[in-house]
């Protein structure tokens, strides 16, 4: 007569699976990042017009305002530029910027000349006689004056205000005069078309407040397009700004990635060539200032990143992570790491424990690796560079300790009892805290999915794995901020309208360190009862 596995079978059992799983999931990720992606070829290298701004190198922003590029350095940018692009969009005055359409014209390339506009009067009109004195001086290489850029956006201006300075320029000017705006800021003041030449709309689908993913983007951008026309008739309008930026937080289904910027600019490219559209694609290099504004992805619209290296080829496949065996080897190192934590005053014996421990080295390594990843793209300087690591040390530290405790309990099958601990509270206070922060003021913010994925599964397996009978109850502040957890995570999968696999995993890993909790507290009650 056979007999039923035990509870401890299962128990074991479910935990070698889950240390399996997260070590396979981990090496796979990496893996599949790095494989080339077949898209459709562009029509051709070149590209009609490009947003250019010289502010890429360290702690240069235009939001300083004794920042200045010098004409040497725009020189190189529009020489290199010239060879791709027929025409750059400018966004200001001043800082050295005015020298672009002299030295744009040398290479043979027209501008776009942007006057930038605020909330600063004193600021606007300076801008406005530096840029109509700049208009006035090459007219011949001007495509077009913008400006204002995204002013009502921001709502700084009131549309009344805007047409005061539209109208001063237009008459100062000998070339066309427009505003640039996200589409739906026209459809709203449909007013201002008599104050321009033209309309420049932006349209980019990752922005939208509904996003829209990659594989329908272009269509979203010819409907959208087509609106803007049948609300004008007769009216020329220009796409001023369109993109997809290559790093920076899942929105709904719009996922940022090098590979998603490629097929968006790819396919743009072709739509554009058809219907023989007025475009301005942005932009020519990543701009790291922008992240202090609109979080990783602001910095990561770029064709070339900020060191003027293309980030994707035109044709051919792309791959979003050349350097992907750096995953594969921080899993190595992982694994290699947590067995010489393991030899140290070790109290098992035979091979299920070193098993345990290379295992969840290779799963550690690999998520601090992507953690990592993230960092190069999301951290802007020493601070945060410094918080973050010091995080992914105590993940690391947990992690260690933890799977310690687990290659004990797994290489002995021993009944033990785990202490949590205030390492637990710490996870859970910080869990709790970043949950909140995503559920109020997400839209900038990444998912540190790397981070946390250590904390989480590993209390997760402890709790598993302990025997229930001598676990503490946990504290009332545990309990409180563990029943929050899947609340705030559910809150963030309801935003993103569940559209994207992060808010899943993310909604998986706060379950994973709030259940242990929960459960332990029934447990306990049951037995002070």
């Amino acid at each position: 007569m056979s007999s039923a596995p035990s509870p401890v079978f299962f128990r074991t059992g479910l935990a070698w699976l889950v240390l399996v799983a997260a070590a396979i999931a981990g090496a796979y990720w990496w893996w599949a990042i790095g494989r080339p992606v077949a898209l459709p070829d562009a029509p051709s290298e070149r590209i009609a017009c490009v947003s250019y701004a010289p502010f890429r190198e360290v702690g240069e922003t235009p939001l300083d305002p004794k920042a200045f590029i010098s004409p040497e350095r725009i020189d190189a940018d529009l020489r290199a530029l010239s060879q791709r692009f027929d025409c750059v969009r400018t966004y200001s005055q001043g800082q050295g910027l005015s020298a672009v359409p002299r030295i744009a014209g040398r290479y043979g390339m027209k501008v776009l000349l942007g006057i930038w506009l605020g909330g600063d009067a004193e600021a606007n009109a300076q801008q406005v006689r530096l840029g109509i004195a700049t208009a006035n001086a090459y007219p011949q290489v001007l495509r077009g004056v913008i400006v204002g850029n995204e002013v009502l956006l921001r709502g700084e201006l009131s549309a009344p205000q805007l047409a005061v300075y539209l109208r001063e320029v237009r008459a100062a000017v000998t070339v066309p005069v427009s505003y640039a705006d996200v589409w739906e800021f026209w459809l709203r003041h449909p007013e201002l078309a008599r104050s321009v030449d033209f309309l420049t709309i932006h349209i980019l689908p990752y922005w939208e407040d509904r996003p829209v993913s990659p594989q329908r983007a272009v269509q979203h951008v010819a409907a959208v397009y087509a609106k803007v026309q049948q609300a004008f008739p007769g009216r020329r309008v220009m796409i001023g700004e369109t993109g997809w930026p290559s790093a920076g937080r899942p929105r709904h289904a719009a996922s940022a990635s090098v590979v998603n910027e490629a097929r968006y600019l790819r396919e743009f490219l072709r739509y554009a060539a058809t219907v023989h559209m007025p475009y301005n694609v942005i932009e020519a290099f990543d701009q790291p200032w922008k992240r202090a504004q609109e979080g990783t992805a602001g910095g990561y619209w770029g064709i070339f990143d900020a060191q003027a290296r293309p980030k994707f080829p035109m044709q051919g496949p792309v791959t979003e992570s050349p350097r992907w065996w750096a995953g594969w080897l921080a899993g190595a190192l992982g694994a290699g790491l947590f067995a010489l934590a393991g030899a140290w005053r070790r109290r098992w014996h035979g091979w299920r424990g070193w098993a345990t421990l290379g295992l969840a080295g290779i799963a550690s390594g690999c998520a601090l690796a992507w953690q990592f990843r993230q960092m190069l793209f999301a951290c802007r300087g020493g601070w945060e560079w410094t918080v973050s690591f010091a995080a992914c040390v105590l993940a690391l530290f947990t992690a260690l300790r933890l799977a310690r405790w687990i290659a004990l309990r797994l290489g002995t099958s021993a009944p033990l009892a785990a202490s949590a601990g205030w390492w637990r509270s710490a996870w859970l206070f910080g869990l709790a805290f970043y949950g909140l922060l995503l559920v109020f003021d997400g839209r900038y913010r990444d998912f540190p999915l790397g981070l946390f994925m250590l904390p989480c599964v590993g209390h997760a397996l402890v709790g598993w794995l302990s025997d229930r009978r001598a676990v503490a109850m946990p504290l009332l502040e545990e309990r409180f901020l563990a029943a929050w957890l899947p609340v705030l995570a559910a809150t963030v999968v309801v935003q993103e309208a569940g559209l994207t696999p992060v808010v899943w995993l993310w909604l998986g890993l706060n379950l994973l360190l709030a259940l242990p909790v929960m459960f332990d507290w029934r447990d306990a009650r049951r037995l002070h009862a």
